[in-house]
């Protein structure tokens, strides 16, 4: 058999070749990464659905740009946006001190339903009741009207924006008992309280369904036109959340959330506007 023989690249092509593969290897590498990072929003587990639905609408306009969305609560998301972990940050709440200098914008206002089992027949609470209740100091549905059996308490956990807006809308300084059964999302909220005739639980107003009833407050219904006109009382505002003033694709997103279609859209998913939709 005769021996092959491989004839030496010339210096001056493995040179060119090198080059080219390495400027082609970066090329990829740059691309990958901007495909990767796109816009990142985490936060809010209540904010969080809406803002998955504005971000399919937006995506048939802008198909090029990636959204990344991510729950984890409120204060995880405006620490996140604070730190630059996330471009925008999603809160159910307001900025308390220690967060006024970070940019936000409130994108939409949230009703908060108490709810409760179909079949609990009490229809009607008040604020100092629902207090009262989360506070321990109420045990039992025959109190209210209701059957003779055992309150079960529904909360959300330390650091959600429906629980700081809950607290603070209606148990002022009392605490909530340390007996809740805690809940991460007002899904999981929704789901107990669906299974349990005897469960008491707090929701975003837009995520109220026919799994769950929404109570009366002081006799007022928990609607979106109730909370527009004043008559029903607890609502917190939807919040985008940045650690400066927004730029490029991120303006574009939240500009999009603001514009008329953007609103429709919260609108339609049941949340209120907060700018003109005409």
């Amino acid at each position: 058999m005769s021996n092959l023989r491989i004839k030496n690249i010339n210096p001056k092509w493995t040179s060119i070749i090198l080059i080219m593969v390495l400027l082609l290897s970066i090329s990829l590498v740059a691309a990958c990464s901007k495909s990767e990072k796109g816009i990142i929003i985490a936060g809010s587990t209540s904010v969080q659905p809406y803002v998955e639905v504005l971000a399919e609408d937006y995506a048939i306009l802008y198909p090029e740009n990636k959204i990344d969305i991510q729950g984890g609560g409120s204060a995880a998301g405006i620490t996140a946006a604070e730190s630059g972990t996330a471009d925008i940050g999603m809160s159910s709440r307001e900025l308390n001190e220690k967060e006024q200098g970070l940019w936000s914008v409130e994108i939409a206002k949230d009703g908060l339903a108490i709810i409760v089992n179909p079949h609990n027949p009490v229809q009607n609470l008040t604020l100092e009741q629902v207090c009262d209740i989360y506070a321990a100091k109420i045990t039992d549905w025959s109190t209210l009207g209701g059957s003779s059996a055992k309150i079960h308490i529904i909360a959300r956990e330390e650091g959600s924006g429906t629980r700081s807006a809950f607290e603070s809308l209606v148990m002022g300084k009392i605490e909530i008992t340390p007996k809740a059964i805690v809940q991460n999302s007002n899904g999981a909220v929704r789901q107990l309280v669906s299974g349990d005739v005897n469960s008491i639980g707090f929701i975003s107003l837009g995520l109220v369904d026919n799994s769950v009833k929404a109570l009366l407050l002081d006799g007022i219904a928990p609607t979106r036109e109730n909370v527009m006109n004043g008559s029903y009382s607890l609502f917190r505002p939807f919040l985008f959340v940045m650690n400066s003033e927004p730029t490029g694709e991120v303006k574009q997103f939240i500009d999009f959330t603001l514009a008329p279609n953007g609103q429709r859209i919260l609108e339609y998913e049941g949340l209120i506007p907060v700018t003109d939709r005409d």
